[in-house]
């Protein structure tokens, strides 16, 4: 099977470049792009070699209102007359937008394109698939220019402030990661199968106030500061994570630990969840010996990831010792039951480091620790 030949109209802009960084893992395609600095000329030879459009080039902020007909209508016009002119039913894909709806001159222009698109569809049988799109977010995406999330985490992420008319303004947003799996689900279906329908929806789109957009993009700058990790498994939370985290600085991606030094080594604080719990990491010398308490219900897992120990236990109400040797040499993670005793000692030549998970985020006025000596019977 040939591959097929797919032009991306508008491949520089934030979902172009998406788009063609997710095109560009299907060795079954073939893409060629176009852009408003590229030569007009070569636009019509590409078009004639497509076997699927995605045209994603548009005007949103001119200088001269003129332009929004012309850089979104008219352009679409001009591919859907080259392809009638040669006979040929390609499929293609526009992205328009929720404004179409409005009465505004940006929205006027989206709509008419939708209607050019949806006249071709009708006169050829070619599938046109037509995404109104709410705010689209995530990496690659333009401060100042895109969407709002993206202003907020470019300026957050540097301390810059960021401006709220009204926080009680609601706003709806998609992830590129979702319009993009959408856009290419499109090139799976034969070219029949999309006639007769014009308009697609992205399944999954956020509903957020202007104000608690803020709040969370604060709280993930705060993570370093706090360590404390939001709520994952909300999926907004995820993709704006994400898309907080692409818009560091180069020079930001790390940032210190507090390190916590005593006699026995130092421990750090990795990160902290109301969900999962804590990771934290020790470094322990020479035949120093950690612990020597227990829990009433709080439940941790160690692992040496560096040099050798022993790990002892006893159930408080038993004196029946249990010993778990590890080491680097053999990866393993140790399970620490509530209600036995235990500590960890470092039986290396030199230093071992150990690697701690928590269920639950320690709390200094209520830390369910109680000293009790693994050897005392």
């Amino acid at each position: 099977m040939s591959a097929q030949n797919i032009l991306i109209t508008g491949a520089r802009g934030f979902i172009g470049k998406n788009l063609v960084a997710s095109l560009r893992r299907n060795e079954d395609v073939v893409i060629r792009t176009f852009d408003v600095d590229d030569d007009i000329a070569s636009l019509e030879e590409r078009v004639l070699q497509a076997d699927f459009i995605y045209h994603l080039a548009g005007v949103n902020r001119p200088q001269d209102p003129a332009e929004f007909r012309t850089g979104n209508a008219d352009s679409t016009a001009s591919i859907v007359s080259v392809l009638e002119k040669a006979g040929r039913k390609v499929p293609i894909l526009l992205t328009s937008s929720i404004q179409a709806e409005r009465d505004n001159p940006y929205g006027a222009s989206k709509k008419a394109a939708e209607e050019i698109l949806s006249d071709y569809s009708g006169r050829t049988g070619a599938p046109v698939y037509i995404y109104r799109l709410p705010g689209v977010f995530g990496k690659w995406s333009r401060p100042n220019y895109n969407t709002v999330v993206a202003t907020f985490c470019h300026n957050i992420a540097r301390g810059l402030e960021i401006q709220i008319s009204d926080p009680n303004n609601e706003i709806e947003l998609v992830y590129i990661d979702d319009v993009i799996r959408h856009f290419i689900s499109h090139l799976s279906v034969s070219n029949e199968a999309g006639a007769g329908r014009s308009f697609y929806t992205v399944d999954t789109t956020f509903k957020v106030t202007l104000g608690d957009l803020a709040s969370r993009i604060y709280s993930l700058r705060d993570m370093r500061r706090t360590l404390r990790v939001p709520d994952l498994s909300n999926y907004f939370m995820r993709c704006l994570n994400a898309t907080y985290l692409s818009f560091l600085d180069t020079r930001e991606f790390s940032y210190p630990v507090d390190l916590k030094h005593d006699d026995r080594g130092w421990l750090f604080e990795l990160i902290k969840s109301e969900h999962f719990g804590q990771i934290f990491v020790s470094r322990t010398l020479k035949g120093i010996t950690r612990g020597n308490h227990y829990h009433d219900s709080k439940i941790e897992k160690f692992c040496v990831i560096q040099g050798k120990a022993a790990i002892r236990f006893r159930h408080i109400l038993s004196n029946e010792l249990i010993e778990y040797r590890v080491s680097d040499e053999k990866i393993e993670v140790v399970d620490i039951p509530p209600g036995y005793t235990h500590h960890i000692e470092n039986l290396s030549d030199g230093e071992m480091i150990c690697l701690f998970w928590a269920n639950q985020i320690f709390d200094p006025g209520n830390p369910d620790t109680y000293f009790c000596d693994v050897f005392r019977r």
